[in-house]
């Protein structure tokens, strides 16, 4: 209550006491018992209050009316700040989906280039030639992520990302992310180590997945040559930190309470080439982490390395699953001789497939709609061990359709690998509802290439 409010309320209060006494006067003045011996003086005692009534009533209905033109105004303006909170939060909508349409435009052309660069890397080049190609997947790598940071952080401030929990086991994720980085440290000239752990967690893994790549990727960009970066957890009562340390040349202290903001970036290795960034990783990193309420935290001394890691709860009792081998480690089965089918409605990315799919191996045919599929089908006397379908085909035609319409035809449920951009949680529960592999552009080689080694390795236990 404020202070006009509690003026108000005073008023009325006073007025109720005074309009009690005036109305006993007048009774006891009309019943000839005033208070005092002269009926007159009780009459005179009675008008003076009567006016005093009238004042007061005249002061409370001119702050009433003030009130009311206040509560007026409070809500007009309260109108203007939802309208314009509304406005605010279309307009970041609209920015979001804006980032989402042109990151899906660019990440096409990015991702046939990163597959002709992939086939090149493939090739027996002179070491000119190879030096060459590395500088341009460098810095294709370092243009899908500028890109993939702003439509993050767009995504996150406009709350149109969500978790998504299950129950796993973090060696499910660690041994694919040590792969993955074992080879960027290689090329790198740095030692990494990966101890493996095989806590049940529950969380969102693929936001998981984003927050240590982050890490991972920041190790490795501020560690120089020789160096070693150390992936690795702790379990501890009731929960698992996962743990990623590098001897880098560390963060001042003065400097730890702000790296998790919008651009703040620390001065990079100038030996690493990986230096590329808005400062915006760890920023997305937070964001990730309280969405999903993990803690993270930072420990680091100048001159010997930096240690980032995040807490993770343990899966309840009774939500355990079982120990399974983890895409990264399963045994490295031959690709050569694989029958693949790649759908894809832009040419050049069904060209950069076949050509990275050749250098290993494999015999490749591809299509771009419903009719080349069907050709296909006519073709060919032996259907594809995997099929490899874009999900966003032309005229909005589902690459899920197709699927569904090719097995349809053949009876056969044939092992399904869906490339897409759109990481909406709808999508992704639809394919694993399908029993299919999920891979999001641009896509990564080595990634690709241990998803077709895992299709083919459920297909060959059928």
């Amino acid at each position: 209550m404020n202070a006009r409010e509690q003026e108000l309320q005073a008023l009325k209060v006073e007025n109720a006491r005074l309009n009690k006494i005036n109305q006993a006067l007048i009774e006891r003045v009309e019943a000839g018992s005033g208070l005092s011996s002269s009926p007159y003086a009780s009459f005179e005692q009675a008008a003076a209050l009567a006016e005093q009534v009238k004042a007061r009533t005249a002061e409370l209905t001119h702050l009433n009316e003030q009130l009311l033109q206040e509560i007026s105004d409070r809500k007009r303006i309260e109108g203007w700040l939802l309208e314009a909170k509304q406005d605010a939060e279309q307009a970041n909508l609209s920015k979001t989906r804006f980032l989402a349409a042109v990151s899906h435009d660019l990440l096409q052309p990015l991702n046939a280039a990163r597959l002709f660069t992939s086939a090149l890397e493939e090739q027996p080049l002179d070491t000119g030639l190879q030096h060459l190609v590395r500088s341009v997947s460098h810095s294709l790598a370092d243009v899908e992520y500028l890109l993939s940071t702003l439509v993050d952080i767009s995504k996150l401030d406009a709350g149109v990302i969500q978790p998504d929990l299950s129950v796993f086991t973090l060696r499910d994720l660690l041994d694919n992310l040590a792969a993955e980085y074992r080879q960027v440290a290689r090329s790198e000239r740095i030692e990494f180590c990966y101890v493996a752990c095989s806590v049940p967690v529950q969380t969102d893994l693929h936001l998981l997945a984003r927050i240590l790549r982050n890490f991972l990727a920041n190790a490795m960009r501020y560690t120089p040559p020789g160096g070693k970066v150390l992936l690795g957890c702790r379990r501890q009562s009731g929960v698992v930190v996962v743990q990623v340390l590098d001897t880098g040349p560390g963060i001042p202290e003065d400097k730890l309470g702000m790296i998790f903001q919008e651009f703040q970036r620390l001065e990079p290795n100038p030996a690493n080439h990986r230096d590329q960034g808005l400062g915006l990783g760890l920023a997305i990193v937070d964001r990730m982490a309280r969405m999903l309420k993990h803690p993270v935290s930072v420990r680091s001394c100048l001159q010997r390395g930096s240690m980032f890691s995040v807490t993770l709860p343990l899966a309840p009792e009774g939500q355990f699953p079982q120990l399974r081998t983890a895409v990264g480690t399963l045994p490295r089965l031959q690709l050569s001789g694989a029958r693949i089918w790649v759908l894809d409605n832009d040419l050049s990315i069904c060209e950069g497939m076949e050509r990275l799919l050749h250098t290993w191996g494999c015999g490749v045919r591809t299509a771009q709609h419903a009719e080349g599929l069907d050709l296909l089908l006519s073709q060919e006397r032996a259907l594809p061990d995997v099929l490899v379908v874009d999900y966003h085909l032309s005229a909005g035609v589902s690459g899920l359709d197709l699927v569904q319409n090719l097995q349809q035809k053949t009876g056969v449920e044939l092992p399904v690998l869906v490339i897409t951009a759109n990481h909406s949680h709808q999508l992704k529960a639809e394919v694993k509802q399908r029993g299919y592999q999920l891979l999001y552009k641009p896509v990564k080689p080595l990634r690709l290439r241990q998803l077709l080694v895992h299709l083919l390795k459920i297909a060959s236990d059928r």
